[in-house]
């Protein structure tokens, strides 16, 4: 009768063994990982990967700084003023007022015009001399010292609180290091004026008219493309910053009041423009 060895057992018994641990070893074998630990790198679906990223995430573009535009009336208070007033309040526009303090003390009316004026908001009071020269421009500016009486008469007498100021009948500038002088009669004056404390501001457009019969000269529209054109061409004074000059009493009547009306719903539409008051202009408040 054949018998297996000693040897032929041992075999068998070693290769029973190893199946066993390889049975066991199988399952941690298929899921451990292919690669070493520590090196794993992760790469999402291809849909994940194409994702925008959140909105706040993106960096948000900076604000188009707009252009700013100073609307001046000059001359007041006279009949025409508290049109003026009803419509830019209409309006929701902020303006600026060169008040002449001779004007203020002429009448009843006038008196309770400037009342409405010192108590109306995104108005701006200024000071526009005390007797506007009564015409007389020439002899007026040979006497500097009186120049900076006749200021400073307005200013106490009102009570304003900023020392911004308009030469009547010169477009005439003393703002910081800004000098202009369009009659060089005008300079001693001026610089008197500066000298006292107080702020010269011109105009870089006037919106004109008809000293005959007192109405406007130029429409709400053609002002627009007017000032679209020295904004567009760097033509005022400081870049981006444009002073337009307009007269309280140009707008008694309905056509003209119309015309203002307009101008400002138009420059309401004008997004790269921005209505300001002149305490706002680059170097006004010291």
């Amino acid at each position: 009768m054949e018998t297996s060895s000693d040897d032929d057992g041992d075999t068998a018994a070693t290769l029973t063994k190893t199946s066993f641990v390889l049975l066991l070893l199988l399952p941690a074998l298929y899921l451990s990982p292919t690669k070493p630990p520590g090196n794993e790198t992760f790469s999402p679906p291809a849909h994940e990967s194409a994702k925008k990223p959140k909105p706040e995430a993106l960096a948000s573009k900076p604000k188009k700084k707009k252009k700013k535009l100073y609307i001046t009336f000059d001359d007041g208070p006279n009949r025409g003023t508290k049109n003026v007033l009803t419509i830019v309040k209409d309006e929701n526009i902020p303006v600026s007022f060169f008040i002449v303090g001779e004007h203020v003390f002429a009448s009843r009316p006038q008196a309770q015009i400037w009342d409405s004026l010192k108590i109306a908001e995104q108005i701006e009071l200024c000071n526009h001399s005390y007797s506007h020269a009564h015409g007389r421009y020439n002899r007026y500016y040979e006497q500097p010292d009186s120049v900076v009486s006749d200021f400073e008469r307005t200013h106490d007498s009102l009570g304003l609180d900023n020392r911004i100021a308009r030469t009547p009948g010169r477009n005439t500038w003393r703002i910081d290091t800004l000098r202009f002088t369009d009659l060089a009669k005008t300079t001693a004056a001026a610089d008197s004026l500066q000298k006292a404390g107080f702020v010269i501001m011109g105009w870089d457009l006037e919106w004109h008219y008809d000293h005959k019969t007192m109405s406007v000269t130029t429409t709400a529209d053609d002002l627009i493309a007017q000032i679209d054109s020295l904004f567009k061409h760097n033509k005022t004074r400081q870049p981006d910053n444009l002073v337009l000059l307009a007269h309280d009493q140009v707008y008694v009547k309905a056509d003209d009041s119309l015309q203002l009306r307009r101008f400002l719903q138009l420059l309401k539409q004008k997004d790269e423009y921005e209505a300001a008051l002149v305490t706002a202009y680059p170097g006004a408040l010291k």
